[in-house]
C-alpha cells in the first residue's frame, strides 16, 4: 500500500475515533446533569439507528438516546425486518449464565441415575410452581441437579430456606418439604447461611427474576415449571 495513503487512512481512523470519544463524553456529561440517576454510564454504544445511541447502566439497564441526550427513551429496539427485539437480545446477553462459573459450593447436589447429564436451578422453598416443577422432575432420570436456593419470596423464604441448607442432608429436606409435603425441618441454633445471601446477590446480577429459573449446560435459560418432557429435551440439547 502506497505509505501516504496508509497514512491518510491512520489519520481518518484517528480523527473517527477522537470524533466517537467525543461524542460519548457529550452524551455522559449531559446525562450525568440532567439525569443525574443515571450519571453512573457503564457504556455508551452506537445503535443501528443513525444518530441513536445505546446507554447501559447498573450492568444490564438499557437506555437510549440522541448525539446531545436531549432526549433518553426506555423500551424494547425493535428490527422489523429481522423481526428481532434488539434490546431483549442485548439484556439477555449481558445477564448471560456461564453454567460452568456458577458457584456450585453455594448449591446442594441431587443425583438421579448416573448423573451425568447437568442441570442448575435456583428455586424458592414457598414458590409454587417450584413444587409442581420439583414433582414432575422426579421423571428425569440420569441427571445432577445443583440447587440454588432463592429464598425472594418473602422472610418465611428465608427461614425455610436457612432450615434446608442447614440440614445433615439437605438433598433429602429438600425434596421432604417440596415432594413429599413433610414439614421443613427446624433451623439449627448455629450455621454457617451466608451462600444465601450469595445466591441472592448472583442471581440479582443475572436478573433472575423469578422461580424456578433453570440454567443448562450451554447457557440456556429457562424462567419457569418446564414439565419433565421439556425438561429431557433441553438436556439432550445442551450436549450437542
Amino acid at each position: 500500500m502506497n505509505p501516504i495513503f496508509k497514512t491518510l487512512l491512520a489519520g481518518t481512523a484517528a480523527l473517527l475515533c477522537l470524533g466517537a470519544l467525543a461524542q460519548e463524553a457529550t452524551i455522559r456529561k449531559n446525562i450525568a446533569e440532567r439525569v443525574p440517576q443515571l450519571k453512573a454510564i457503564d457504556e455508551v454504544s452506537k445503535t443501528g439507528i443513525p444518530g441513536v445511541y445505546e446507554i447501559r447502566v447498573n450492568g444490564s439497564e438499557i437506555y437510549y438516546t440522541d448525539a446531545q441526550a436531549n432526549y433518553v427513551l426506555q423500551g424494547n429496539l425493535i428490527d422489523t425486518r429481522a423481526r428481532r427485539n434488539l434490546t431483549e437480545e442485548r439484556i439477555d446477553k449481558l445477564t448471560a449464565v456461564k453454567f460452568d462459573a456458577l458457584p456450585f459450593k453455594d448449591a446442594f447436589t441431587i443425583v438421579r441415575g448416573n448423573g451425568k447429564r447437568k442441570l442448575a436451578v435456583f428455586e424458592d422453598p414457598n414458590c409454587g410452581y417450584c413444587k409442581r416443577f420439583e414433582r414432575d422432575l422426579q421423571k428425569v432420570d440420569n441427571v445432577t441437579v445443583y440447587l440454588f436456593l432463592y429464598p425472594i419470596l418473602g422472610a418465611d423464604s428465608g427461614e425455610k430456606s436457612k432450615a434446608i441448607w442447614c440440614a445433615k442432608d439437605p438433598a433429602k429436606a429438600w425434596q421432604d418439604w417440596m415432594v413429599r409435603d413433610q414439614a421443613a425441618p427446624a433451623a439449627p441454633a448455629s450455621c454457617d447461611t451466608s451462600a444465601l445471601a450469595r445466591n441472592v446477590e448472583l442471581g440479582r446480577n443475572h436478573k433472575i427474576n423469578g422461580t424456578p429459573t433453570l440454567v443448562f449446560t450451554n447457557g440456556t435459560r429457562v424462567p419457569g415449571a418446564v414439565d419433565a418432557k421439556q425438561v429431557e429435551q433441553m438436556l439432550n440439547d445442551s450436549k450437542s
